[in-house]
């Protein structure tokens, strides 16, 4: 089959995605029988694949349906289309318009075509949201990197709502492609360790912040061994026990901290160390890490999703529903470390006392003696 003008071809080596072919059969059926737009009413030009089929539908859709008698006598209507569709491809020529008509199998499958087209332009239209997350996610020159890469996550999630309005809803199976491993933190390592470590010196220093930082988890640590130490140190704050650099390594070791190697007097030497600065902001450091990291793999998770041709669109909706949903669990935890602390509660002492006449009665009153 042909393929677009030559204005919109990149490279005839490149292989002819499907949804190019019902693109071309949509075209041809409304070029042949134009009263079957109305047939197609939730598609519109930018969901097509090519800039010429694009403007061909814009086209068709500006200018009134002919009369089907005048329009099988002459072209009169198509050169309307034509002209039209030529203000933004110039590429365009008659014989591809005839070509589009050639090519349609069925006019009467216009609407089936739609859905494909709509299916294809939903799964662009997510994966340009999960291109645009993962760059969000990817730059930490930008001065409050986190707001900006959850302001494209909320850009996605929205995406993604409205797609699924568009898709019959019902049981779905989970999509097959597999998500890519996490990729490891090189990038920075050496400055995520040094606060790490300036967070388990300070907490160790501070026990009493411990349990004040439950937003504050293991898996947000890059490196094992300082997740381990973090992991033995809230333990320990959560069963009010002593903590200190001694009891926290005595805790890592039944945690198998020891057993992967870790040489007992590095770890006291690190929980040891000299106790610089506020442990919440450190502990805020390590999760702003966290939720840029889990922020790019989502998106390059999703991207894969949009990638592989066998994940139909509902299973792409609903993976990348999950893939989302595990971006806004550390996104729940960064809103508490962030958000200002609600005031405490008045004092009890404080609080209006009650006046009584008497102490309160615990049994009802009994008949008085001047009835009996």
């Amino acid at each position: 089959m042909p393929r677009t003008p030559a204005s919109d071809e990149d490279d005839l080596d490149t292989p002819t995605p499907p949804v190019f072919f019902a693109e071309q059969a949509l075209l041809g059926a409304l070029l042949l029988e134009p009263h079957r737009l109305g047939e197609v009413p939730g598609i519109g030009p930018e969901a097509f694949s090519t800039a010429a089929h694009s403007a061909v539908f814009a086209a068709i859709r500006s200018l009134p349906a002919p009369d089907p008698d005048l329009h099988a006598q002459n072209t009169a209507w198509l050169d309307k289309v034509l002209a039209s569709a030529r203000k933004q491809a110039r590429g365009l020529s008659a014989s591809y318009l005839h070509t589009l008509i050639q090519v349609c199998p069925r006019p009467r499958h216009a609407p089936a075509y739609a859905r494909m087209i709509e299916a294809e332009h939903a799964r662009r239209t997510v994966r340009t949201g999960a291109q645009r997350l993962g760059q969000a996610a990817g730059d930490r020159t930008h001065p409050q990197p986190v707001p900006r890469a959850l302001v494209a996550a909320d850009t996605l999630t929205d995406s993604v709502d409205r797609l699924a309005a568009t898709f019959p809803s019902g049981p779905a199976s989970l999509p097959r492609t597999p998500a890519p491993t996490l990729a490891p933190a090189h990038d920075g390592e050496e400055a995520a360790a040094e606060e790490e470590r300036s967070l388990l010196a300070a907490a160790t220093a501070r026990p009493a912040v411990i349990d004040q930082m439950r937003w504050l988890t293991a898996d947000d640590f890059v490196h094992p061994r300082n997740a381990g130490l973090w992991q033995a140190a809230t333990a320990l704050a959560r069963r009010h026990a002593a903590v200190d650099p001694v009891t926290v390594l005595w805790e890592a070791q039944h945690h198998a901290l020891l057993a992967s190697g870790a040489e007992p007097a590095e770890l006291l030497q690190a929980l040891a160390g000299p106790a610089a600065g506020d442990p919440h902001y450190w502990g805020e450091r390590i999760l702003q890490r966290s939720v840029l990291a889990t922020a790019h793999h989502v998106a390059r998770h999703i991207e894969a999703l949009t990638n592989d041709p066998a994940t139909t669109p509902q299973q792409l909706l609903l993976g990348s529903r999950r893939a989302l949903a595990s971006l806004n669990t550390v996104r729940a935890r960064w809103h508490q470390a962030t958000s200002p602390t609600p005031p405490p509660p008045p004092h009890a002492s404080k609080a209006p006392a009650r006046t009584r006449a008497g102490p309160p009665r615990t049994t009802a009153p009994g008949p008085s003696r001047a009835t009996r």
